[in-house]
This record gives structure tokens, sequence and C-alpha cells, in this order.
């Protein structure tokens, strides 16, 4: 998806920067009223400015990768033998099920169900699409982050330690007494 970083910078910024990377009049009219000086002002404005333009470059010369996970992605095996990737029951799914003794409103009630988490899944990944944030990436990287052993999620935070990640990123406290 282009433009990301630019997307992900407004998200931060653009309550008080126009989408151009430059600063909104009314927020530097707020700032002076809090008794910032001109050059405080000037010199913050430049900054995001440059951090802006070299964000823009990248998102033209570096785009970065944008894999597309779908809800469908996030379903079990036993759930993709069921549902179709829009959330809709399989016929072959519902035709044994329902010879199996199943009644047609459970199965209306699941189907409903399994489409209001892909609508669900659907609006929060546009949501996030358009604040620079690839959502399903982000849903499956935590997946697979949680599918760690728990040895491996140790061993993992040690080398998070030793590179100094932020303690809130930790999945461990990291004062506790086995490190």
């Amino acid at each position: 998806m282009s433009g990301t970083r630019i997307k992900r910078w407004l998200n931060m910024h653009g309550k008080e920067f126009l989408a151009d990377g430059t600063l909104k009049l009314e927020a530097r009219q707020q700032m002076l009223a809090q008794g910032i000086s001109e050059g405080a002002i000037d010199s913050y404005a430049r900054r995001l400015k440059i951090k802006y333009d070299e964000w823009k470059h990248l998102d033209e010369t570096d785009p970065e990768p944008w894999p597309v996970f779908t809800a469908y992605d996030f379903f079990t095996p036993t759930e993709k033998q069921q549902f179709n990737p829009d959330g809709s029951l399989k016929p072959e799914y519902r035709e044994s099920e329902l010879a199996l003794g199943i009644s047609e409103n459970w199965l209306d009630e699941m189907e409903r169900r399994k489409k209001l988490e892909v609508d669900n899944y659907n609006e929060l990944s546009a949501y996030y699409a358009q604040r620079g944030i690839n959502f399903g990436k982000e849903q499956m990287e935590e997946r697979l982050a949680f599918s760690l052993t728990y040895p491996q999620r140790v061993k993992q935070m040690e080398q998070d330690l030793r590179n100094c990640e932020e303690p809130s990123s930790l999945p461990f406290d990291k004062d506790t007494s086995w490190f």
C-alpha cells in the first residue's frame, strides 16, 4: 500500500499539521497563546517537516511491503472446512450437519456469527489501512508470537532486554527473579 509512512505520520501529527507536512495556523496560534516562542515553534515545525519529507521520500522510493490477510487466513482448520471466506456455511457442511440432526436455526446462527466476525475484521482492516497500519499483518504477527513456546518467549525476552527494548513491549516483567 502506497504512502503508509505518511499516513502514520499524519495519524500521529494530523491535529497540528496539514496533509503536506506544514504546521497548521491554528496550531501555531495555540502554541503562541501557551507562551511558546516563534523560534521554538519554527524549530518544531521544521523538524517535523523534515521527518515528513523523509517518510514521503521513503514511501515513494522504498514502499513498505503490505501483505494482505483476510479474515479467512485466521480461520481454524475446522472453520475452513465449515465456512467459505465470506463467513457463509459451505453447502456440503450444512447438508451433512442437517443429516446429523443439527437444527437449521443453529446453523443459521453459526453462519450469522461468522459473517459478523468477517465483517468486523474487514471494517477494522479498512479503518487501520486509512491510518497506514496493516491490521492483518499485525494480527498475524501477534498470533505467531503467541504460538511461541514459553522457553522461546523467555529467550526472546532476554534478547529484547539486551537490545534495550521498551519494557512495556516485553511479554514478562523484566524484574522477575528467574532472569
